[in-house]
């Protein structure tokens, strides 16, 4: 991971790179995924695109100068945990006989919580950019 090279003093010029492509690419092919798996590729699809877009805002800020922004409801850790969960809970509603499409819900809940971070993060970074040019 590239946190833990950064941190561990062994992160390279090209690390970034490698540690950001790859998480964007898993992101929208875990949610598309997701999304055909619940009967609604066009759901997964977009999902994917606000995953996708919430990264864009946290590199936005940084590169302007305002930091990197983690923070959620739907940041990835936020959205891999829901995907985890909702795909083992429709496992076990499965064994249970139950009909209750739970990974479309939780495809829902990803997609609330990520719209939510990408309006909280662009509102951070509109703040941030107007402040900086008041001083």
């Amino acid at each position: 991971d590239g946190l833990v090279a950064v941190e561990g003093g062994m992160g390279s010029p090209d690390g970034a790179f490698w540690n950001e492509v790859p998480d964007r690419l898993s992101d929208l092919l875990i949610l598309a995924g997701f999304g055909m798996a619940a009967g609604s590729l066009s759901l997964g699809l977009l999902a994917g695109a606000l995953a996708i877009l919430t990264a864009y805002l946290r590199e936005f800020g940084r590169a302007a100068g305002l930091g990197s922004d983690f923070s959620g409801p739907g940041a990835k850790s936020h959205r891999m945990a829901v995907v985890t969960a909702g795909a083992l809970a429709q496992v076990l509603a499965l064994i249970l006989g139950l009909g209750w499409p739970i990974i479309l819900w939780a495809l829902w809940l990803v997609t609330l919580l990520t719209g939510i971070t990408v309006i909280r993060r662009s509102q951070r970074i509109l703040r941030g950019l107007k402040a900086a040019s008041a001083t």
